[in-house]
């Protein structure tokens, strides 16, 4: 069975948007049975941890011996499992793995320097001369994403894959504003994502975890 390190506790407004979120999902896409190693505050920085995951966050999969981090790695490991996440068809398959490295390198960084700003810069005065500038190459890259998306129900077409999971968990950076639901496609497409029933079993286990440490 696959063991997912996740944090045991965290304020209020990280509360459903940690990553092991994404694990999770996979893994309950995949039908996969899966437990949680817990960490206390700190634990993340001590030797064992590090030597696992040299930056200290979460998540990391353990299985077998092998150690994964990342969640794009961690995800595409799940997808080896589940036709749902990575389809058989070769060429299916590369375009979900396309769009998965695609929500990662291509809008969570711009999506994050707002987030960043908002969150932890908010009283600074450079951040605030540079919070226009951030969310304006935010939009545009969203524009481009809500374009391409189209009218298609997800990315590839008719068929949610690992693409779509990692896309939408990356969108739900921004919740807390309208920057990405204000674009009525990509609104529409967070909601057909997250009423697939995989995520709100995964939503309501990261939740339960923090329920139980509050």
């Amino acid at each position: 069975m696959m063991t997912i390190s996740a944090f045991r506790w965290v304020p209020e407004f990280a509360q459903g948007q940690v990553r092991d979120l994404r694990a999770r999902w996979a893994l309950e896409e995949a039908g996969l049975p899966y437990r949680t190693r817990l960490l206390e505050q700190g634990d993340q920085d001590k030797p064992d941890y590090r030597a696992l995951q040299p930056f200290g966050q979460v998540p990391i999969l353990e299985e077998d011996g092998l150690v994964l981090f990342e969640t794009g790695a961690i995800v595409l490991h799940i997808g080896e499992r589940s036709e749902t996440l990575l389809p058989k068809d070769r060429a299916a398959r590369a375009r979900a793995t396309q769009w998965l490295v695609a929500a990662l390198n291509s809008i969570e960084p711009f999506l994050m320097n707002v987030v960043l700003i908002d969150l932890f810069y908010a009283n600074e005065a450079w951040a605030k001369l540079r919070r226009p500038g951030a969310v304006d190459f935010a939009r545009r890259r969203l524009s481009a994403l809500s374009q391409t998306l189209g009218d298609k129900p997800y990315l590839d077409g008719e068929r949610f894959t690992a693409g779509d999971l990692m896309m939408t968990t990356v969108l739900r950076i921004l919740k807390y504003t309208d920057i990405v639901t204000s674009d009525k496609r990509l609104s529409a497409y967070m909601d057909r994502c997250m009423s697939r029933p995989a995520f709100k079993r995964a939503f309501d286990a990261q939740m339960g975890d923090f329920k139980e440490a509050a």
